[in-house]
């Protein structure tokens, strides 16, 4: 087995030209498209447990959390996702309410379709940095 050791990776043909081959061979996929831009895990107080590319997180209301990015987004057409636990009870629903290039808006609900901020959340970026 060989072990490559570096700092960075730029392509060859220009610094994003990165691609991976598929297991069979068949396709290949830009490295730098399949990699998460921004992630983050929080708690019910917004206090950021872990994240990549998150600058804050802002309290807008019971249940609404804003994502602020360290580094913008190119534009507001990225795709996000999430989760969370409510704390003591069931999983329940998680949705993005606003896209922005500097943040991403999400709210927590019960199973019963109340807003609530007894969570523990998590959410992920896909898309192009400007």
């Amino acid at each position: 087995m060989s072990t490559i050791l570096v700092d960075n990776l730029t392509g060859k043909t220009s610094a994003g030209s990165i691609t991976v081959t598929s297991e069979s061979g068949a396709a290949t996929q830009s490295l730098q498209q399949g990699l998460a831009k921004a992630w983050a895990s929080w708690n019910s107080t917004t206090t950021v447990q872990d994240s990549l590319n998150i600058s804050s997180l802002s309290d807008s209301g019971t249940g609404v959390t804003v994502n602020n990015f360290s580094s913008s987004f190119s534009n507001a057409l990225f795709s996000t996702s999430g989760s969370h636990d409510r704390l003591g009870g069931n999983i329940n629903s998680f949705l993005v309410n606003a896209f922005g290039t500097a943040s991403v808006t999400t709210s927590t609900y019960t199973n019963a379709g109340a807003i609530d901020a007894s969570v523990l959340a998590s959410s992920n970026v896909h898309g192009d940095l400007a």
